[in-house]
């Protein structure tokens, strides 16, 4: 009798198709569909789009703000085991003066090891990836697979964090699945690990400390008519107490001992010297506040106390008469749509099971109306531009402006505006133009702007340091170069 076939892997000669069909092939494939890795595929797959849109950004110099330039500045500090100093924000300022972030400071290594400011936008890419994990986890888990696939998928995709994304590079990243872990275990009942992801977060900005505070007053509510459960309250009530604490010692003594002046400079965005101020126009408010919960929750969340997780960030945005807070652009919403994502999904647990069966049909159907309108906004939004050919390549202009860049040498002091931080705050001393405080660079580097020429642009730089000559290194790809004599 002919000895049975052992159960082996294909042969070394079977297509890669039929390996795949065989028995051994299909349980992997089987285990890689299995629903438990649902949050894990769509945070990787949000992880290769919001890489890829920072990296092609960046390729193509469209930096939109100094910001990139100043985390690079303050981790490159760090990562040499220095202070975190920020020239961009005027020579010898430190950073922690300015803002109170030091987990920055943690991404200091892989900036040794791969400096530049592509390092700092794929850990952003990572961080915000990373918070959809809990987010498709929960409402997978309370909601059925679909369901949590959906509303994993509009988080990922939502306007407030695409926007953020877009936005070169900012603290705020590591809120994101700080905020989303700890709210996660708020829902599912997990005090201890809702207290122990909730507590960093007053080291990644100061006024996070009163988000901390927010959550423990959640904790509080969602404890209030359960048995008596001592540690958890316990928990709430110091959370409370060291999220205010941490950020009024961040406002009153942190960062007014590393700041130049010995204050905090942003409170003149809610309080002007001088004169009325401005203040957010009604109508704008309710603009930004429907544009937060109508096309992302459907309005629903207002149905979970979750949703006073976001209060403290709304409130010193409207506070604020500086109007770059008050709409839907740049990175501040960022930090509001786990709160809102995980208030939507618990929301839903309680409709689910309403007595009002019109309120039970709109929450079935709402993961994925959510989900449409997700994706039907992200036509105007960002992760659009990956489906544009223009997107990966490289102008010619911009090559022609980096060779002209490259000109200047490793640990020149540079005086310059927006365009060229990207490629030069890692390797010189970059001084914001026009804020050098005295200090004379060796040389200037900035775009041209529209309807001047080059020597438009050398006379206004000699009215910036009078007496000191400066001469025309090249001229490039819309942008010149100064070189101060001597330099």
């Amino acid at each position: 009798m002919d000895p049975a076939p052992a159960a082996t892997a294909p042969a070394p000669d079977r297509t890669a198709a039929e390996a795949a069909a065989a028995p051994g092939g299909r349980l992997r494939a089987h285990a890689l569909r299995a629903p438990r890795l649902d949050p894990y595929w769509v945070a990787g797959a949000l992880f290769v789009l919001f890489t890829t849109l920072s990296v092609c950004r960046h390729r193509r110099m469209l930096t939109m703000s100094w910001d990139l330039g100043i985390f690079e500045q303050a981790i490159r500090g760090y990562a040499h085991l220095r202070a975190p100093v920020a020239d961009l924000k005027g020579p010898g300022t430190n950073i922690l003066g300015d803002h109170f972030s030091p987990v920055t400071a943690l991404l200091a290594p892989l900036y040794r090891l791969f400096p530049g400011p592509v390092v700092l936008l794929v850990a952003q890419a990572a961080l915000f990836a990373l918070s959809a994990a809990p987010v498709t986890r929960l409402a997978a888990g309370l909601l059925g697979r679909k369901r949590g696939l959906a509303i994993g998928i509009a988080y990922g995709l939502s306007w407030g964090v695409q926007r953020a994304v877009d936005f070169d590079f900012h603290e705020i990243a590591f809120a994101m699945p700080l905020l989303a872990f700890s709210l996660e275990a708020v829902v599912r009942r997990r005090w201890r690990a809702a207290t122990a992801w909730a507590l960093p977060l007053v080291l990644v900005k100061e006024d996070l400390g009163i988000t901390v505070a927010a959550i423990g007053l959640v904790i509080l509510i969602r404890l209030r008519g359960t048995r008596r459960e001592p540690k958890p309250a316990a928990f709430a009530i110091g959370l409370v107490a060291f999220g205010l604490a941490s950020a009024a010692l961040a406002f009153g003594v942190i960062i007014p001992g590393f700041n130049n002046d010995g204050s905090y400079d942003y409170w003149t965005k809610i309080a002007a010297d001088g004169g009325p101020a401005p203040t957010i126009p009604a109508d704008t408010a309710i603009r930004t506040l429907l544009w937060l919960l109508l096309p992302t929750t459907g309005l629903l969340a207002l149905r979970s106390p979750l949703l006073i997780v976001a209060l403290p960030t709304l409130a010193w945005r409207f506070a604020s008469h500086d109007d770059h807070y008050w709409g839907t652009d740049w990175h501040y919403s960022a930090v509001l749509m786990p709160v809102v994502f995980i208030a939507l999904t618990d929301a839903l647990t309680r409709a689910r099971e309403s007595r009002r069966p019109w309120l039970r049909s709109y929450a079935d159907h709402l993961p994925g109306a959510a989900l449409a309108a997700a994706l039907a906004l992200t036509a105007s939004l960002p992760l659009y531009g990956l489906t544009e050919a223009a997107t990966y390549r490289i102008p010619e202009n911009v090559r022609a402006a980096e060779r002209l860049l490259d000109r200047i040498p490793d640990d020149a002091t540079v005086e310059t505006d927006v365009g060229p931080i990207s490629r030069l705050a890692g390797r010189c001393r970059v001084l914001w133009i026009g804020d050098t405080r005295g200090l004379i660079p060796g040389y200037v580097a900035m775009r041209i702007p529209d309807g001047k020429g080059v020597p438009d642009v050398v006379e206004d730089v000699r009215r910036l340091h009078p007496g000191t000559e400066y001469s025309v290194l090249g001229s490039e790809g819309g942008y010149v170069v100064l070189r101060k004599a001597g330099a």
